[in-house]
This record gives C-alpha cells, sequence and structure tokens, in this order.
C-alpha cells in the first residue's frame, strides 16, 4: 500500500509544508541561523558529504535500538532537541511535543524558554525527562529552576554554554520578528532581571555588559554541585573543552553549534565530532545535533563517536503540520529508516556500529 499524495513521506516534505503554514516570522525563528547562515548550511552538508559502506549477508534474530543513557532506559538513540517558544507553531506547543515524543518512545528535552511550564510539559509526555537549562546572571534563579525540575521529576539536566550571547539572526531582523502577545517563556517569569542602566560612554553592549554576566567553568563546577543529576555540557565543539567539562564532573557533552545559531562559520558539529570522541575516550556518552534530517545520519553520527543525536527543527516542521501527530510521524520516519541503515550496512544492534560502516578514500 502505498502512502497518500499528501502525506509526508520524509523530514524535507514536512519542511516545505511547515514554511507554508508558518507566518514569517515564525518561519524566519525557527529556520534561521546567524549571520549568513554557512554553518547551518555545513551542518546539512556534513552529512551529504559522508558516505556509508554497506554490508551484506548480516541477517539474524535479536535487532535493536535500545541502549541505556544516564540510567534511563532508551528506546532508540533519537531525541528531541530544545527548541524555544513551540506555540509559535501550534496552540499546544511543547505539550503537544511532550504528547508525541512519549508515543513514539523517544526522550524529550525540554527548553528553559518553552512557551509552557516545565511542570505541564513533564504530565504531558513520559519521556519529557530532560531539562534544559541556561546559567543565568544570578545562581539563586538559576537553582530555582533546578528546583523546580528536581520536583517535577526530571532526570537529566542538560546545561547549554555555547550561547552567552545572541547569534547576528539576520533573517529574523529582516522579518522584523517578536513574540506574540501570549507567548513567553514560561520558565522565566520573574527570574530574568535585565540591566536597563544606559550604557556610559564607550562601553560596549558585549564586553562591558552581557560578558560580565555570561557563565564561566566556576559556574558549571558550582552547578554540577549543587544537583544530584547529570549535567550534561551542550555546545562544545572544541576537543579541549570536552575534556574540561569531563573534568568538571559533566556526565555528558552534546556536540553541538547551537543549529547554527550563534557563531556563523563555526564548524559543523559532525565534523567536529570525531576529534571530541577522541578526546573523550569514551569516559562519557556523547550526543551530537545540527543537520539530523534522515536516520542514515543518525547511523553515521553513531559510526563516528556519538551514542545518541538530537532533533530540533524537524520535530517544530511536525507540529507547524499537524500537532502532535505531525511530531510523532517525524519521529517515527526517522526511526524507520534508522533501522532500515542499520539493517543495510550490517549492524543488528548499536554496537556493530563503528567507523567500519563509513566509507574512506584508500
Amino acid at each position: 500500500m502505498t502512502a497518500p499524495a499528501s502525506l509526508p513521506v520524509s523530514l524535507a516534505d514536512y519542511e516545505r509544508l511547515a514554511e507554508a503554514r508558518l507566518s514569517a516570522g515564525a518561519w524566519a525563528y525557527f529556520a534561521g541561523g546567524a549571520a549568513d547562515e554557512i554553518t547551518a548550511r555545513w551542518n546539512r552538508e556534513a552529512f551529504d558529504r559522508t558516505a556509508l559502506l554497506p554490508r551484506v549477508l548480516a541477517g539474524g534474530a535479536g535487532g535493536s535500538t535500545a541502549l541505556t543513557l544516564f540510567g534511563r532506559a532508551v528506546a532508540h538513540p533519537i531525541l528531541v532537541a530544545p527548541v524555544a517558544y513551540q506555540k509559535l507553531a501550534d496552540p499546544a506547543g511543547e505539550c503537544a511535543t511532550a504528547a508525541a515524543a512519549e508515543a513514539q518512545d523517544a526522550e524529550m528535552v525540554l527548553s528553559t524558554q518553552a512557551s509552557v511550564t516545565l511542570e505541564d510539559a513533564a504530565r504531558a509526555g513520559a519521556t519529557c525527562r530532560w531539562f534544559q537549562l541556561y546559567v543565568l546572571p544570578s545562581r539563586a534563579a538559576t537553582l530555582a529552576l533546578v528546583r523546580r525540575a528536581e520536583n517535577a521529576g526530571y532526570a537529566v539536566l542538560v546545561v547549554t554554554v555555547d550561547a552567552p550571547i545572541n547569534g547576528v539572526r539576520n533573517r529574523e531582523h529582516r522579518a522584523g520578528f517578536k513574540l506574540p502577545p501570549g507567548i513567553a517563556a514560561e520558565n522565566l517569569r520573574g527570574l530574568e532581571a535585565s540591566d536597563s542602566t544606559p550604557l556610559a560612554e564607550g562601553e560596549s553592549a558585549i564586553f562591558d555588559r552581557f560578558m560580565t554576566a555570561a557563565p564561566t567553568w566556576d559556574d558549571l563546577a558550582w552547578l554540577i554541585s549543587e544537583t544530584k543529576l547529570p549535567v550534561v555540557v551542550k555546545g562544545i565543539l572544541a576537543p579541549d573543552d570536552a575534556v574540561r567539562a569531563i573534568e568538571a564532573g559533566a556526565a555528558g557533552v552534546i556536540v553541538s553549534n547551537h543549529g547554527g545559531r550563534t557563531l556563523d562559520t563555526a564548524v559543523a558539529s559532525l565534523d567536529a565530532l570525531p576529534a571530541v570522541a577522541e578526546a573523550a575516550a569514551g569516559r562519557v556518552p556523547l550526543l551530537l545535533d545540527g543537520g539530523i534530517r534522515r536516520g542514515t545520519d543518525v547511523l553515521k553520527a553513531l559510526a563516528l563517536g556519538a551514542s545518541a543525536v538530537l532533533v530540533g527543527r524537524p520535530i517544530v516542521h511536525g507540529l507547524a503540520v499537524s500537532g502532535a501527530f505531525g511530531v510523532a510521524h517525524v519521529l517515527r520516519l526517522l526511526r524507520d529508516e534508522f533501522e532500515a541503515a542499520m539493517a543495510l550496512t550490517g549492524c543488528c544492534t548499536l554496537a556493530d556500529i563503528d567507523r567500519s560502516r563509513i566509507w574512506t578514500r584508500s
């Protein structure tokens, strides 16, 4: 039986439909990257130029995509990445995404800047148990968020470290993007205190205002000491930074360039992964985000050193097209494609996926 012509059959189909359904401002926010969006493009191109090496006559029983991450049994290595303000795509926002993630056995990371509360998201989906955290200028405010996440049953903290300031997002500027009434970072209500003091003559907004309040390695060590939850550091590209995060007590590292939304011309996540994996030397799980659009991409990331991947923009595309159903279908498509890729490269379980599945020129 073939699918109806109107039913999306790939993540690219969902992307085209989502662009037509979202407002110009919302599309600029979700789809855009920093500056000329070169890094966002490189994230995709890195997967396109990485070739798989099929292996044959590898049939047999016992196939599985299961793994364990930070003490949690996980059905497959495709996670929902933290994406802010999902009510821009659907009125139910992150609650719809959480319900869909649970239906597809996918672990979900909720953004600090979610447009629903972390408590509501946790109630909406049992697999929404990872909370993404920005270290706020006030340690008391940061700790208040951590305690809320702990009390709501979140099992993993994901600390994003690669965005002490926003990237230069020209696409958003051209679209005049602003959050519409009724959509806000619900988890930050009452916690954010912006400094409205005018800059003195000669002062830099970046160096004399934003970076003076930006988090440091000391803040990461403090945070790790303040919670019993595993702390995963998101936004690492340099091997030395990965080693330093591990030495500070991080339980895991996410190799990420923020979807190309902060520093343009930063290295693609997949290109950075092998060196980070070598430096980490198996001490903690590595995850990767940025550019995942096919199940073959998942296999490539795992072959180059990742334990799992996170998917962001395609989740929003599914949400914009068909709400929770669209998110669930996006996740199902990726998982089905990933299992097919495993079968065709001779991989029965995730343990079989290694660099021998990547073709290299002799």
